[in-house]
């Protein structure tokens, strides 16, 4: 609802912010934003544009504001849409009934480079896939929301997120005082929790977890690494042995339970993907398909965000 000025109830106490701050100080506290990013070294890589591949995250100082009701309607269409994308993958991966249904085309899945045949049959911990899934919101209107695109492969971007809430903290204490805002802080140890929780089951109380990284996108890896108190690891930091997952350190192998990996499926492991990879672990998918080490998220969860694919959501929802 829209006050007598134009500004919707939700954004009253940042346009009163804005008008008490002014132009001036508001350009100086964006600037001091940019210095906190350069020093902290918060970047992601652009390539194909020529020079420095890495770029400073760009940065907003005028929040997106949700009201609590918006949100409500928001969360709870996602962790439908989460559910169902989840069931579409289990159901492709076994019996196809929304195939033999006529729901979706079947050369749409089969032939699709993102379906992964490997996975057929496989029952990952939980019945989950995709445990992480980033879904991209745009508003078209004062109630209105649509899906620009769904990310369940390899989603990233949520520690830029957590440095955009600490950064606005610091440069703009009073504007949270003038709102209830719900915290944002508590993601790492939700994601921790996430990722136990599908541990195979001889992992015990507490088991090993690693981020598995290519090596770029390393500010986000090597943040939520050290958030969650887990290992950051390169492919030549891990070797199969036995059917199971060990990580090499200065005292000696040590079993690894999960892995939230950051890589492709086509590098993940060269015996059974790409053979030219040099950023996975040979047996890994082995491993994986034995329940000796749980991937997150799943090897074949693409096929789920594929571009076409994405047209018929309404209808796997349904």
């Amino acid at each position: 609802m829209e006050n007598a000025d134009g500004v919707r109830s939700p954004y009253r106490s940042v346009a009163d912010w804005i008008e008490e701050t002014g132009t001036e100080l508001l350009t100086r506290r964006r600037e001091e934003a940019e210095a906190i990013f350069r020093k902290i070294g918060i970047t992601f890589a652009v390539y194909g544009e020529g020079g420095d591949p890495e770029r400073l995250i760009p940065f907003d100082l005028i929040p997106r504001v949700f009201a609590a009701s918006e949100w409500s309607v928001l969360e709870n269409g996602i962790r439908q849409r989460a559910r169902a994308l989840n069931a579409f993958l289990y159901d492709i991966y076994h019996r196809q009934d929304i195939i033999k249904a006529g729901r979706i085309p079947e050369k749409l899945i089969l032939q699709n480079e993102a379906f992964c045949p490997e996975m057929m049959g496989l029952e990952p911990a939980r019945g989950v896939y995709a445990h992480i899934i980033g879904v991209d919101i745009v508003r078209t209107g004062p109630d209105d929301f649509f899906v620009l695109e769904d990310n369940l492969r390899t989603p990233s971007g949520v520690s830029y997120m957590l440095e955009d809430r600490e950064a606005m903290m610091i440069l703009a204490p009073d504007l949270f005082q003038r709102s209830k805002v719900a915290p944002v802080e508590n993601y790492p140890e939700n994601l921790r929790r996430t990722l136990e929780s599908v541990a195979p089951d001889n992992a015990g109380s507490s088991p090993n977890i690693v981020v598995l990284t290519p090596g770029s996108a390393y500010f986000e890896h090597s943040f939520l690494a050290d958030q969650m108190g887990a290992t950051l690891c390169e492919g030549p930091d891990l070797f199969v042995d036995g059917g199971k997952v060990y990580m090499r350190t200065t005292t000696g192998p040590e079993r690894v339970h999960v892995i939230y990996r950051r890589i492709d499926d086509d590098y993940l492991d060269p015996l059974t993907f790409n053979p030219g990879s040099m950023l996975g672990v040979p047996g890994l998918f082995d491993a994986y398909r034995a329940g000796n080490v749980t991937l997150v998220n799943a090897p074949g969860t693409g096929i789920a965000d594929d571009k076409a694919v994405y047209t018929y959501v309404p209808e796997i929802i349904e």
